[in-house]
């Protein structure tokens, strides 16, 4: 039998009450010049009670579009709920964004950290404080990335394909491309899925880059959960028209054979036939040409922006 009220959330020995919104900050370190940086957290927590959801971005510090995601979704109160309640974090990787930098200063991964340890590195410091104060609190997580070293995901959402509820999650997320991936030691989603709290990553576009499309598919993906769980206090606008999402069953990258210029020649999210060509390599002196190929029937789900690549470099994912 559900409570007549919600449940207290409580962040930094800092509690926000059912019908409060409230920012609050966790302290993880300082900086060389001894000013404190800390991981900003709005909460919005509402009288009825109903699932609380993590929406975070910023967990490597070059991803801005999951970061510019949950600012627009603050700066049009879309995070408002009339029952739930959602934990928002807009960076949570503060020194990698400062540094424009996909890992902390001292050259360490935050999502390849957790759970942490309270007096590890930094980023496992800062993974044992966000996995102690945040993600027990959490029913369900939303984790919003980009593509690293200029590589343009087409959005996607990928879940763990051993927890049935993170799948079914992802099918309510609905981006335009779905499909199961590993979970990896020391990630975020590897910890949530350990502590039994169902996740999913949606990645698009690529690091240091807005790209409005993704922002929006981003921002519709969040709307289609809330709408979900009956969360929402208004429905409009709706930031991108909901088409049923492609699930992907299997998946691979294609590599350079050799070194050269690389020239795309789809579009990223383009739906591909076997045999197609796709895209090629080519020297500087338009003597030799190795063209790129489509494994199969299927979709272009990220593509390599990198012009110049060396042998073995992924250029192109692709999936059916």
């Amino acid at each position: 039998m559900e409570n007549e009220e919600n449940k207290d959330i409580v962040i930094g020995n800092e509690a926000v009450a059912p019908g409060e919104a409230k920012l609050l900050k966790i302290s993880i370190d300082r900086l060389p010049t001894g000013t404190l940086i800390d991981i900003p957290i709005y909460v919005f927590n509402a009288k009825k009670p109903g699932p609380t959801i993590l929406v975070q971005a910023g967990l490597h510090g070059d991803e801005i579009n999951g970061i510019e995601i949950v600012r627009r979704m603050l700066q049009q109160k879309r995070l408002k709920v009339k029952k739930g309640a959602i934990i928002a974090v807009p960076i949570l990787n503060i020194f990698g964004f400062i540094h424009f930098s996909r890992d902390v200063p001292d050259g360490k991964d935050v999502n390849r950290s957790f759970p942490g340890k309270k007096t590890g590195s930094m980023a496992s410091r800062i993974a044992y404080h966000y996995t102690t104060e945040i993600l027990r609190q959490v029913d369900c997580g939303i984790d919003l990335h980009t593509g690293g070293a200029q590589r343009h995901n087409y959005p996607q959402v990928r879940y763990t394909a051993e927890d049935e509820n993170s799948k079914r999650l992802a099918g309510i997320f609905n981006a335009p491309i779905t499909f199961p991936a590993r979970l990896i030691r020391g990630s975020f989603r590897n910890a949530a899925f350990r502590m039994q709290v169902p996740t999913i990553v949606f990645e698009a576009g690529e690091s240091m880059r807005f790209d409005d499309y993704a922002i929006l598919q981003g921002m519709q993906g969040i709307i289609n959960v809330l709408d979900h769980f009956g969360m929402n206090t208004k429905t409009q606008p709706e930031y991108a028209k909901k088409k049923k999402t492609i699930l992907l069953d299997e998946r691979r990258w294609l590599r350079a054979h050799t070194a050269g210029m690389f020239i795309p020649e789809v579009i990223n999210g383009s739906k591909i036939i076997k045999g197609q060509e796709l895209g090629l390599i080519t020297d500087t002196y338009a003597k030799h040409r190795r063209k790129i190929k489509s494994p199969y029937d299927g979709y272009v789900i990220c593509i390599n922006h990198q012009a110049v690549v060396n042998q073995g470099d992924a250029l192109f994912h692709v999936g059916r």
